[in-house]
């Protein structure tokens, strides 16, 4: 018997394209790079982990499917047919999640879901302005990479797609790329979670660099007028016509919006066996599935594309100016609250819940153990969340009627 014929990994190595063979080795050792970062806590470890272990796996797990075909028994993300999806259904073990769930974006809902019940609005009821205000500057990326991603020759759909990496908000990518750039949409999004996990070495820079010492230190001092005990009902109400509104304004985004606001009405209306499904149980699976199916759609075939590193280009370029635009965001109500706010509290405008949050508080307290922001760079941070699903509504409407 063709020893190479036996272990079809490696037989596909030896007989594919040279470009594709080193592809697939090159992944395979990024897949193990991704784990180890994961296990140390370097990168997210609730995707990097999954998603490493996909990566290597798929391109390790290449087999002979005819005289003159190779592929993988994972999925196959481009079968369109109904016969074609019957049967790789019964044969790719990964095809049933994938159809069912990945590519309708529905695994994109349930991880907003999972975020509204682990999410507290009532930081945006007591400081609304401040936050919309900061988390509208926070989309400088999201904005200003569309044109320069389309004068690069990317179509509108593709230069909307990579735009929204700049929300900093992993589903919204998801569900963008699926809905007008679905061509793309793997290495989109897998450029978008890779960027996302850095914010957490990025970010910190971005504030010591634009923010100087004596800025990071001052301790807000807030007014005793404002709102302090936002109620349930209150927090409810804001959820119910919130998501009317929004729903009534950008139908296309509807299932974003009605799964993140029902996911935060559950948590205040303390329905607990609801909340802990969300969480422990919706929110987790589809972390881990969402990391896992990016990892085996990182095909080396998949990844060779030339576009790839024109869109890891503009993702850091989305996610850098998000950051700058949050922060100069935080100086302009520096200066408009007559110097009594802390400009590092911008960052947390870009909607990483609650990473960026917790990287401004982090930052300022090492300046100053007094000043605690956490309040205020949270509700900056929620209110990223809804301003990039209204950016992500207006693309995903707009787009097809240019």
């Amino acid at each position: 018997m063709d020893v190479l014929s036996l272990f079809q990994g490696i037989g596909t190595l030896v007989s594919q394209d040279p470009a594709i063979a080193a592809g697939r080795l090159v992944l395979i050792a990024a897949g193990i790079f991704l784990v180890y970062c994961g296990v140390k806590g370097l990168l997210e470890p609730l995707i990097m982990v999954p998603m490493g272990f996909g990566m290597l796996a798929v391109n390790a797990g290449v087999l002979f499917l005819s005289a003159t075909q190779t592929g993988t028994i994972f999925l196959d993300p481009l079968v369109e047919d109904t016969d074609g999806i019957m049967t790789v259904l019964q044969i790719d073990f990964l095809q049933p999640v994938y159809t069912m769930m990945f590519s309708n974006g529905l695994i994109a809902c349930l991880v907003f879901m999972g975020i509204g019940v682990i999410t507290d609005v009532g930081n945006v009821l007591r400081y609304p302005f401040t936050s919309m205000f900061i988390a509208l500057f926070a989309e400088l990326g999201t904005i200003v990479t569309f044109p320069i991603a389309r004068a690069m020759g990317l179509s509108l759909g593709e230069s909307a797609a990579i735009a929204i990496v700049g929300t900093a908000d992993g589903p919204m990518v998801l569900f963008a790329s699926l809905m007008l750039a679905k061509d793309i949409f793997v290495p989109v999004t897998v450029v978008a979670y890779l960027y996302l996990s850095l914010t957490y070495a990025g970010y910190p820079f971005f504030i010591r660099l634009l923010v100087p010492k004596h800025l990071r230190g001052i301790v807000v001092v807030t007014s005793k007028k404002g709102k302090t005990n936002i109620t349930a009902g209150q927090k409810i109400a804001f959820d119910a016509v919130g998501c009317t509104l929004l729903c009534l304004l950008f139908p296309v985004a509807a299932p974003l919006f009605v799964s993140f606001f029902t996911g935060n009405a559950i948590r205040e209306s303390g329905i607990l066996k609801y909340s802990k499904l969300l969480e422990d149980v919706f929110l987790y699976f589809a972390t881990f599935f969402l990391g896992f199916l990016l990892g085996v759609l990182c095909e080396a075939s998949t990844l060779l594309n030339p576009k790839v590193l024109i869109l890891l280009v503009l993702g850091m370029v989305s996610l850098g100016l998000s950051g700058i635009g949050g922060i100069i965001g935080g100086y302009l109500v520096y200066l408009i609250n007559g110097k009594n706010f802390n400009p590092a509290i911008g960052i947390a405008g870009v909607s990483c819940v609650p990473t960026t949050a917790k990287i401004a508080q982090h930052e300022v307290v090492l300046v100053n153990k007094r000043a605690i922001i956490l309040n205020l760079a949270m509700g900056a941070c929620i209110c990223g969340v809804i301003t990039s699903a209204i950016l992500t509504g207006v693309y995903v409407a707009l787009i097809p009627l240019i």
